[in-house]
């Protein structure tokens, strides 16, 4: 199986005509070498004048401009995780921008019968599969256009959105 990764993954989010979606279903990510920083100064309570996400706002912007929709399903756990909490501090940036973000509960995923996969989905034909090992390090994408993979994926996706809900409402459902 081969994988795209590095420039050929990034292009996946400026070649797409219509829509992307991300099913994101782990408690925390291996952080880019840019997110490091980032997140040790949200956990020690610091400012942080986000100029690492400059790049993801300005295609999030773009993407607007030009029509197409990004939109991400996060599932996560309760209590919630220190990556998860940093996820929502930058997803109160990102969400202005454009990238539409919602949460689902682990809970309740689970009895929705959710593989726990990560993945992309592009302009509902091309499947990114996410290969992530145990410390969670993205490896690669494997593309799939099958047309039965890609139909259970939206139907996957459809249930997640349809189930998720916004952020701010997420975290008053906790409180």
């Amino acid at each position: 199986m081969d994988l795209v990764s590095g420039d050929e993954f990034e292009k996946l989010f400026s070649s797409f005509e219509r829509s992307a979606f991300r099913l994101e279903t782990r408690e925390r990510y291996h952080l880019a070498k840019d997110e490091e920083e980032p997140l040790r100064r949200f956990l020690a309570e610091e400012p942080d004048d986000l100029a690492w996400m400059s790049g993801w706002l300005d295609l999030m912007r773009h993407h607007v401009r030009e029509g197409r929709s990004v939109r991400r399903v996060r599932v996560v756990s309760r209590p919630f995780s220190d990556y998860t909490r940093f996820s929502m501090s930058v997803a109160r940036h990102s969400i202005p921008a454009g990238d539409q973000i919602r949460y689902l509960d682990r809970v309740k995923a689970e009895r929705l019968g959710f593989p726990f996969s990560d993945w992309w989905l592009f302009d509902d034909q091309r499947l990114a599969l996410l290969h992530l090992d145990e410390e969670d390090v993205l490896h690669g994408a494997e593309i799939i256009t099958d047309s039965e993979i890609v139909a259970r994926h939206r139907t996957w996706r459809d249930i997640a959105w349809r189930n998720a809900i916004p952020l701010e409402e997420f975290v008053n459902l906790g409180a």
